[in-house]
């Protein structure tokens, strides 16, 4: 079966041979175009994939009741194509306008409270009255506040612009408190004044104190309740000195058991005894309403000073006592 197959294969190779030829010889003149077989080569790695359309901004997207708690829901950079206000910031170049917030590196740089809207704010309040507990009923007024409890703490938090949220007068606390709410007697209440200076005002008798050397809040707030804490057990002490104190060492003029008493009681005495009215005793002279005048106008005049106030009163005060109006 092989031998008679061979010369048949050799005379399709023979004519195979002669239209390539051909082909090959008539293809110029003919100008005839070669069609190339379809190819199915992959790209080549340096080739870039083409691109994928961007998505339109989230802004674009949004409806006008948002819920903008899920669009911030924590604290994060700010990105212009989830906030729908045309926010412009940088230097405006040529008097024109700032730059606006596509691209603007200026609104990176500073934080921003966009997850801080009153309605996220009211959610979180939502979710922490679990965990609180009801407002006594006893305390339903400012003065039985301040009765239970007398010291007062303020700090202060800021919004500022910066690389850091944290602002370094957020660390100042101030104490406040009244020194009658304080168990102090009156050497106690004397010495603690002296020792606070001008912290204290007389006026609205409130001792303040502020601390600012630390440099957290909470180590500050432990600093002013030991400054308080050492000036109560200090003022309580009494010195050596303390007990050699005479009326001009005094921190203010006391009427009692004063010169001025003493004085105005024998000039009473021997005004009744010339009048034959001696039966009147030290108390009951004491209590008059002219004597309490007089010795209202003359603490007046030792502790405030003499100005033209004082010195009228205590005019006034003494005509009245000697009967001279």
């Amino acid at each position: 079966m092989a031998a008679p197959s061979l010369p048949a294969w050799l005379a399709l190779q023979t004519r195979a041979r002669t239209l390539r030829a051909f082909s090959t010889a008539v293809s110029p003149v003919t100008g005839a175009p070669r069609l190339s077989p379809p190819t199915t080569e992959r790209p080549s790695k340096h080739e870039r994939p083409p691109r994928r359309k961007a998505l339109p901004p989230r802004t674009e997207k949004m409806s006008v009741d948002q819920d903008w708690p899920s669009v911030y829901p924590v604290a994060a950079p700010f990105k212009p194509s989830a906030v729908p206000l045309p926010i412009r910031m940088g230097y405006p170049v040529k008097r024109g306008v700032p730059m606006a917030k596509e691209g603007n590196l200026e609104l990176l740089k500073i934080p921003n409270f966009l997850h801080l809207t009153p309605v996220a704010i009211k959610k979180h309040c939502e979710a922490l009255k679990d965990f609180c507990t009801e407002w006594p009923a006893a305390l339903d007024s400012d003065e039985k506040c301040e009765k239970h409890f007398p010291i007062e703490i303020d700090t202060a938090d800021y919004v500022s612009s910066g690389p850091s949220i944290r602002n370094p007068k957020a660390r100042v606390v101030t104490l406040r408190v009244k020194l009658s709410s304080l168990n102090l007697d009156d050497h106690a209440r004397k010495k603690l004044i002296k020792l606070v200076g001008d912290r204290y005002c007389k006026r609205t008798d409130v001792l303040t104190i502020k601390t600012d050397r630390c440099p957290l809040r909470r180590q500050n707030y432990d600093y002013a309740m030991y400054l308080l804490t050492v000036l109560y057990h200090e003022s309580w002490k009494t010195e050596e000195w303390e007990k050699k104190k005479t009326e001009a060492d005094m921190e203010e003029y006391v009427w009692k058991d004063s010169a001025s008493e003493k004085n105005i009681l024998e000039t009473l005495l021997q005004i009744k005894a010339a009048e034959k009215n001696p039966e009147l005793s030290k108390e009951e002279l004491l209590s008059m309403k002219e004597v309490e005048d007089y010795k209202n106008s003359v603490v007046s005049l030792k502790n405030e000073g003499d100005n033209e106030n004082t010195l009228s009163q205590y005019k006034e005060s003494v005509k009245r006592l000697l009967h001279l109006m």
